[in-house]
């Protein structure tokens, strides 16, 4: 069996995929497996793919987004035209390379089934996949639906979400509730497991630790309000800063070189988990992929959600968690202008261990450790009905 899976954009459309198809890999030991990615993301999508399974072939497919911004009004976003309205022509471009470059592929290499996980990389590879008539299997992590799978949803054969089903548009028939598929390895952390972890991480098993990840690509805005507390945080916490890889080399001159209160990352593929596990405190933005990992770590965590996405839809998925005393939330904003906010957010979850402790079990409710699965069962069954009943490509 061929099996495609396409997702990019963040880590968040990529680690899932990991997940997927390695609960595809235990049902179907002998299936051939690729993955499609867009450009910006395509180094981390390798080192992630490999991390998994080195003989995955990963392809890069042209691609390009919509821009469209929560904190703008329709006619102000119209009168940016160096930085909305002609680069979002220019990708429109792009969409139509990739759908041609997807054609041809599909065509060379025809997979049995393709699986989407989000990002716009989906939209060429998905119409592509219509015109084909090869199933189509879509993931939609977010409880606000992006426009990617708004579109290929009514061509989907299977549909598995992260939210449950009232959230979405689409056909229930085909629809189901399955969360965030989440890898193998997220499970709750004893004391002695954070303990041992943070020594072979070169930090003081004794001192807590926090880590601030914006994820593979990073967040300027809260990479620049660790860089400039650094010296306050360091008073009573040692830190992980994932910077992604477009800060890296500029927070790393700003910052000291790595000893055992500050160590600087730009992307991690391998030990993401460790490293998550140990830590007291999690920083992180509020893509649904990286709020369902800590919660199934139970992990105490701090939320700054990108206000400036689409649908503000990290600010809905914060606000789920928030209302349910499993997370705290920090605008990015008010970050901006005064960084201490997040030092005194962060000193405060440290100094309370019992809420803490409250936080982390209030998270790990909303774990859903099946999902991968689920999915995996989702993608064979689509597979194997078109099969056995080919007359249903015609829908």
């Amino acid at each position: 069996m061929r099996i495609l899976a396409v997702g990019g954009g963040s880590g968040g459309h990529v680690t899932p995929v990991v997940a997927v198809l390695r609960e595809v890999k235990k049902q179907q030991p002998d299936a051939e497996l690729r993955f499609w990615v867009d450009r910006k993301f395509s180094k981390q999508a390798r080192n992630v793919m490999a991390s998994f399974d080195n003989s995955v072939r990963v392809d890069v497919i042209a691609s390009g987004k919509l821009r469209r911004y929560h904190n703008l009004s329709v006619v102000r976003q119209l009168l940016r035209l160096r930085t909305i309205v002609w680069p979002n022509f220019v990708d429109a471009l792009k969409v139509c390379v990739g759908f041609v470059q997807s054609l041809v592929k599909l065509i060379a290499w025809r997979p049995d089934v393709i699986f989407t996980k989000g990002g716009y990389v989906c939209m060429p590879v998905g119409l592509a996949a219509h015109v084909l008539r090869i199933p189509l299997v879509i993931h939609d992590s977010d409880a606000h639906p992006g426009l990617t799978n708004r579109v290929l949803a009514r061509w989907a054969d299977r549909i598995g979400t992260g939210a449950p089903l009232e959230y979405y548009p689409y056909p229930k028939a085909i629809s189901r509730y399955v969360g965030v598929p989440i890898r193998e390895g997220f499970k709750p952390y004893s004391e002695q497991q954070r303990r041992v972890v943070k020594e072979k991480l070169g930090f003081p098993s004794n001192r807590s630790l926090v880590l601030v990840t914006g994820g593979g690509l990073g967040a300027e805005r809260l990479n620049n309000a660790v860089a400039d507390t650094i010296s306050e945080l360091t008073q009573f916490t040692s830190v992980i800063l994932i910077t992604g890889t477009g800060q890296y080399a500029e927070i790393r001159r700003r910052l000291p070189e790595d000893t055992d209160q500050v160590k600087v990352y730009d992307f991690v593929s391998d030990g993401m988990i460790d490293m998550l596990g140990a830590a007291d405190v999690v920083v992180a933005r509020a893509g649904a992929t990286t709020i369902l990992e800590l919660a199934a770590l139970a992990k105490p965590t701090i939320l700054v959600p990108n206000g400036f996405l689409t649908g503000g839809h990290q600010i809905k998925n914060a606000k789920v968690y928030e209302d349910k005393g499993a997370v705290k939330v920090i605008d990015e904003m008010q970050m901006e202008k005064t960084p201490q906010l997040l030092v005194d957010e962060i000193k405060n979850v440290i100094d309370d261990p019992a809420e803490a402790r409250q936080m982390g079990q209030a998270f790990l409710s909303f774990a859903h450790p099946g999902a991968a699965k689920d999915m995996a069962d989702m993608i064979l069954d689509a597979a194997n009905s078109r099969r056995t009943n080919p007359d249903s490509a015609a829908k």
